[in-house]
């Protein structure tokens, strides 16, 4: 594709590298799109104004300019209203968009506004940063209107589109713990304030919708992680890439400690594909789907696993 963008004119270039691909442009021509981003439309791992910690930046102002550059492409390039025109190094990307009665969809921004990840972005993470109080990956103003808006919805169901894992999960096989720092295993209080919301503001059916990490997960949100007696008071489909990491496989090496050290995750895969999901009144259905491979086209698509969950009942069931 080309060197690291860092100017306006590296990342208009690269945004038109992929429109020319002509399955994307399908894509674009078949349904609408609801778009937000994540790290790599900037760099890999920033957060807000702070760049990756290996990425030489002498200066404030350079990132700046960069993360500038990197929003006005995205502006210009992605399906948005004029209300996402970006000011100066800004741009206000969460919002809410309703379908009638049935979904509410709750389209966060998780770059834009958070602290820097704790001890230096180190993979894996288990000191006790992560866990501060005062840590957030939304900003105050954002978790603010999240919380009031799940409240006052009148939908069925609302679906929150983020970037970044939301469930508790631990990497590390056995006894020791390892965690993400850049999801909000990074940040786990802001977590708990939005499970104890979902809990205590009464959201019926919250589903949570994830990108980042190039797998299928699906796991429940309890309100409490890891505890087996707390009950969920949510789900989370954690789509895979279409094509970044290559063939991949259904399994791979940490893959089996990850579903016995997780016990609210549900299905773990490493293949390329993406996730249907159906809604109607009574019920949500999740369809994983995945390829053979990727590395040649026509490979054959299949269902790896399909789950649903219930209106008015938490959790995910097998389908």
């Amino acid at each position: 594709m080309g060197p690291e963008t860092r100017t306006l004119a590296d990342y208009r270039l690269r945004h038109a590298q992929y429109k020319a691909d002509p399955d994307l442009q399908a894509a674009h021509a078949v349904a609408p799109w609801i778009v937000t981003w994540d790290d790599h439309e900037v760099e890999n791992n920033y957060a807000d104004l702070v760049a990756e910690e290996q990425e030489p930046y002498p200066t404030l102002e350079e990132f700046t300019a960069r993360r500038s550059a990197a929003y006005q492409a995205y502006y210009e390039n992605m399906p948005l209203r004029t209300s996402a025109r970006p000011t100066s190094a800004d741009m206000q990307l969460y919002r809410r968009l309703t379908w009638g009665r049935l979904a509410a969809f709750h389209v966060l921004d998780t770059r834009q506004y958070r602290d820097d990840q704790p001890g230096g972005d180190e993979f894996p993470a288990a000191g006790p940063e992560r866990d501060e109080p005062g840590r957030s990956i939304l900003g105050e103003q954002q978790e603010t209107w999240l919380l009031d808006g799940l409240e006052s919805s009148a939908a069925t169901w609302d679906v929150i589109g983020q970037q970044v894992m939301f469930h508790e999960h631990d990497y590390v096989p056995g006894v020791d713990r390892g965690f993400n720092p850049d999801s909000w295993d990074g940040y786990t209080a802001n977590r708990q304030r939005l499970l104890d919301g979902f809990a205590e503001r009464r959201v019926a059916n919250p589903v949570v919708l994830t990108g980042d990490v190039h797998k299928h997960y699906a796991a429940d949100l309890a309100r409490v992680a890891a505890d087996p007696d707390s009950a969920p008071v949510g789900v989370e489909l954690v789509c895979t890439s279409i094509t970044s990491g290559g063939d991949g496989g259904d399994a791979y090496p940490t893959r089996d400690s990850e579903l016995r050290d997780n016990p609210d995750l549900k299905l773990a895969n490493d293949q390329r594909g993406y996730v249907v999901a159906r809604l109607d009144r009574r019920e949500l259905r999740a369809d994983f789907r995945v390829l053979d491979r990727v590395s040649q086209p026509g490979a054959p698509v299949s269902t790896r696993a399909s789950f649903v969950v219930e209106a008015g009942r938490p959790g995910l069931q097998e389908a």
